[in-house]
């Protein structure tokens, strides 16, 4: 592998307080050199990075990459295209699949496919129940030798009390995170959408803000019982937030993450029927996005993850109460998150720091940082670039996306993962 120099760029790194002019020099995977007016080792591939703000490698918590079994939807390969193209060069990828991630077997395959693949780190995801039922617990500890860096069973939340108390036990103990898909099922019952003014409108069945709150409330009791790390996966909410900020106030050990469409989009998206507006938790009210955007503006809330969910058109061309939950996301959370930062609702240094390193410590992973012997992850981002999304044209297989034919401001030029350039539109716009 030849060394790579990418000279003159504004290396931007808010967990080293690190902003000013300077070259990055990868080699052997990491990064070896950070500084002004580098000399080029010999045989270095040369990138002119001038105007393009450096970051460490973005890091994504929560994405849905189909593989095994709904492959027609994304695969391991084309998923972390996706995430390469985003600017992301790591990925968290959930245990919903089919088989579930839920046995060392099903790790092991999701790990070979993204050596294969060769774009993105791939951090699988355990299940905490067998089959995902939420009833008797997978082997976690043997899910954590073979590679899972927390437990989750997202796409349902763990309802049982007992069965959560365990999990947090033995997720404990073999030092992982528990994620929960925030979600009391008695409660939401089969709404597809925020329950309230815009619901009654639309003539949707509702899921109130209380199903995600109750959850919450009773899993933060449950970390303080046990003591293990506690991840809300995809908040939505004003009182869901609320709980957490009060038990991050008490020094539990409890983090959270937000999605970009959570941030952008509210409950009336909703009321012209356009399915990829139907996710869960479901788009939430302007006052909810206030709390949320706040709540990242002064350091709550930990992560911004996109929760990637890939749909065919089978699942999604359907009545609104019948279509699958999900949207896709790793091709546009960038944009949309530098949006707020435009808007001056967010600094960049919040909106990057959320994307790399707090994203990076929810899990204990490696990167999320520029510092010499950090992996070699870098993703230069041109913000002023504008250019309008066409999902057909993106790098995953599905295109069930709400912000299709929007132009967005900001772009993913160049994503490096172990010093190795995965993803590159330099020479597609002149440089």
């Amino acid at each position: 592998m030849s060394d790579l120099h990418l000279r003159r760029g504004r290396l931007f790194d808010p967990a080293s307080g690190l902003d000013r002019e300077g070259d990055v020099i990868l080699r052997e995977g990491r990064i070896a050199a950070l500084g002004k007016g580098l000399a080029t080792p010999a045989g270095a591939v040369v990138v002119d990075a001038r105007d393009l703000l450096l970051v460490p490698g973005l890091v994504d918590l929560h994405v849905h990459l189909r593989e095994p079994g709904e492959e027609y939807k994304e695969d391991i390969r084309s998923g972390t295209a996706a995430a390469a193209a985003g600017g992301f060069a790591a990925v968290c990828s959930m245990p919903n699949t089919k088989p579930p991630n839920d046995c060392r077997s099903v790790t092991e395959l999701i790990l070979a496919r993204a050596r294969e693949a060769g774009l993105a780190r791939v951090y699988p995801v355990g299940a905490i129940s067998k089959g995902l039922e939420g009833k008797t617990l997978a082997d976690i500890g043997d899910l954590a030798e073979a590679g899972c860096v927390a437990i989750t069973d997202d796409g349902r939340p763990v309802m049982s009390a007992l069965v959560m108390r365990r999990a947090m036990e033995y997720a404990r103990s073999f030092g992982l995170t528990v994620t929960q898909h925030a979600e009391d099922l008695d409660l939401s019952g089969k709404g597809s959408m925020n329950e309230g003014a815009a619901s009654t409108r639309a003539g949707l069945r509702g899921q109130p803000a209380q199903a995600e709150e109750v959850i919450v409330a009773r899993d933060i009791a449950l970390a303080e019982l046990t003591g293990a790390r506690y991840h809300v996966a995809h908040l939505s909410t004003a009182a869901a937030l609320a709980r957490v900020r009060e038990a991050k106030s008490r020094g539990l050990p409890v983090t959270c993450e937000v999605t970009p469409h959570h941030l952008t989009l509210t409950d009336e998206a909703c009321t012209g029927y356009d399915t990829s507006t139907k996710v869960n938790p479901p788009l939430r009210t302007p006052a909810d996005i206030e709390a949320l955007i706040e709540a990242l503006a002064e350091g709550t809330i930990d992560a911004i993850a996109t929760d990637h969910a890939p749909h065919s058109s089978v699942e999604k061309e359907l009545e609104f109460d019948e279509a699958a939950f999900g949207m896709i996301g790793l091709e546009t959370a960038l944009p949309l998150v530098l949006s707020l930062v435009v808007s001056g609702k967010l600094s960049l240094g919040r909106a990057i720091e959320c994307l790399t390193s707090r994203a990076a410590r929810v899990y204990g992973l490696s990167g999320g940082t520029l510092a010499e012997g950090a992996p070699g992850d870098v993703t230069a981002i041109d913000l002023a670039r504008r250019w309008t999304y066409d999902p057909s044209r993106g790098k995953s297989k599905s295109a069930n996306s709400p912000f299709a034919g929007r132009e967005l401001v900001g772009m993913a030029v160049l994503t490096v993962v172990a010093g190795r350039v995965v993803h590159d539109t330099l020479s597609a716009v002149g440089r």
